[in-house]
């Protein structure tokens, strides 16, 4: 259900049957370069990708982190949301996004900008990289810096770059290198390296599914979008190569997959990381073939972090197929967005008005792009300035990054722990001069300075909480390890119920170590 003027013309009968797109004899006439979809079939299709996101997230999570050695067995599925949406990581820290954009009419927020929603916004149920990266801004890093893996160990193989990036594909209709722009934009707050090649590959593949239905060729405009080295195109050839050798065995693919990609013996990597995510959504979306409940449950069965694996699936196949056609099928489905998690944002929001926002944002994107609206015999469409997919940003080189970070912040490390009396510019530079390797100096030539400054790190429980006990994996430890040969330690656990206790406020009808214990576990300090 797609046409592109540079690819093929369309029949009479074709026109008939395909009345989503404008292909009457004067958008023929138009440049190659262009494209024209009706705006009825661009609408439609965000919302039906919006729509795709949300029941593959929330229907997902019953199936998240279940399946890890082995598959899951879900046999029968009907999509549905009887009450409605709710926020969830998979979608909230786009909505949040999405809300500030359309209030600004800015398509490209600043990092400043993002540091500051997520400081007023962000503040629970964040998990991994993202909660890394928050916890930085408290040291007043910025974004993108907050997701250098130098600084964020997550940043290697979190998949954030993925499962945060799928609603910025749905603002450029045809623009596949447009979307992966503004994904990376608002990805790499926390990801860098392979995972932000999964951003262009998602975007991308969302952003070519408003003009191609067929999954193997989304599935190529795809791997166009990845740099030549990345493992992530690996990863795509031999799911495809699995999918062609057992085309009727999804779990001999699943289990090669697990086979093949597994690094961690079941560790955090294998639950979070980009590699099993991402060959289960390629998975996913060859084994349901273009229908819709039968990708999801493929998602759900292929398992790891399901329910993100289940929304970028689902907002791909989404896109295909339309929100007419998925309201058609007699889902219950209950129009409302409750927000349960951001701070500062909308109560009142639905899945419609979150789809108007986006409705709103993409005809900007098309703009911007060179587009505009025009009449084709009298059906109202876009104008899109097509692209081919292609990689906006290549895989970063570890020794590079890390001399420009150098070369970034050498002044302000020696400004914050020499000359300043500022506890957060102390701290800040503390972090800065562990993660870089210029520590040891000051530690030798200025002692005095450099405790006061170690000092001040050591008050930021909750970015230190992040260096010394969340989940175990190299880049993790490596950082760790960093820490303690400076002297560093982690607090006891009694201290940190002190901490999380004096920081949120006492409640005194109950004991320190109560409420501490009942925080502890609403909020999830101890784990990601």
């Amino acid at each position: 259900m797609y046409y592109k003027k540079s690819l093929r013309t369309l029949t009479i009968v074709s026109v008939l049957l395909m009345t989503c797109v404008c292909t009457t004899p004067s958008a023929k006439a138009s440049a190659d370069n262009y494209t024209e979809i009706a705006v009825d079939v661009v609408v439609d299709k965000i919302r039906g990708g919006l729509l795709g996101q949300i029941l593959g997230n929330l229907n997902g999570i019953p199936h998240e982190m279940r399946y890890i050695d082995e598959p899951g067995d879900v046999t029968g599925y009907t999509p549905g949301l009887a009450e409605g949406a709710r926020t969830d990581d998979d979608t909230d820290f786009e909505w949040v996004y999405i809300y500030v954009m359309q209030k600004e009419n800015n398509i490209y927020l600043s990092s400043e900008k993002i540091a500051e929603l997520w400081q007023e916004r962000i503040n629970e149920r964040i998990w991994c990289s993202n909660r890394f990266a928050r916890h930085l801004m408290d040291l007043g890093i910025k974004p993108p810096y907050t997701g250098k893996l130098v600084l964020n160990p997550w940043a290697e193989f979190n998949i954030s770059g993925q499962f945060l990036c799928e609603t910025f594909g749905l603002l450029a209709p045809a623009m596949p290198q447009t979307a992966a722009k503004i994904g990376l934009n608002y990805t790499t707050v926390a990801i860098d390296y392979e995972p932000a090649q999964t951003t262009q590959l998602f975007t991308t593949m969302i952003a070519v599914a408003f003009e191609e239905n067929d999954i193997e060729k989304i599935l190529d405009a795809g791997a166009a979008s990845l740099d030549s080295k990345s493992t992530i195109l690996t990863i795509m050839k031999d799911v495809r190569a699995w999918h062609r050798e057992y085309p009727d065995d999804w779990r001999a693919t699943r289990r090669s997959l697990r086979d093949k990609y597994t690094q961690a013996a079941g560790g955090m990597r294998d639950k979070n990381g980009h590699e099993l995510n991402t060959g289960a959504v390629i998975g996913a979306l060859l084994y349901g073939d273009g229908d819709f409940a039968e990708t999801l449950r493929m998602a759900f069965n292929f398992g790891w972090d399901a329910d993100n694996v289940a929304a970028t699936a689902g907002t791909i196949v989404g896109v295909t197929k339309g929100y007419k056609w998925m309201m058609s099928q007699g889902w219950q489905i209950v129009d409302r967005y409750k927000n349960t998690t951001r701070d500062n944002m909308p109560a009142d929001e639905t899945i419609t008005s979150f789809a108007d926002r986006l409705v709103y944002l993409a005809e900007k994107v098309i703009a911007e792009g060179g587009g505009k609206k025009v009449a084709v015999d009298s059906v109202p469409c876009y104008r899109i300035a097509a692209e081919q997919p292609g990689n906006v940003q290549p895989l970063p080189n570890i020794e590079e990054q890390t001399r420009q970070l150098t070369e970034r912040y050498r002044g302000e490390i020696e400004e914050g722990i020499l000359r300043s009396d500022d506890q957060q510019v102390r701290a800040r530079s503390a972090y800065l001069a562990v993660c870089l390797d210029l520590a040891q100096v000051y530690e030798k030539q200025h002692p005095k300075k450099w405790r006061q400054a170690k000092d001040a790190l050591g008050e930021y429980w909750k970015v230190m909480q992040n260096v010394f006990h969340t989940a175990m994996f190299p880049g993790r430890e490596k950082l760790e390890e960093k820490f303690k040969n400076l002297g560093f330690r982690p607090k006891t656990t009694r201290e940190l119920d002190q901490e999380i206790v004096w920081t949120e406020g006492p409640l005194w009808s109950e004991s320190i170590m109560e409420k501490a214990r009942k925080l502890r576990k609403e909020k999830r300090m101890y784990n990601n």
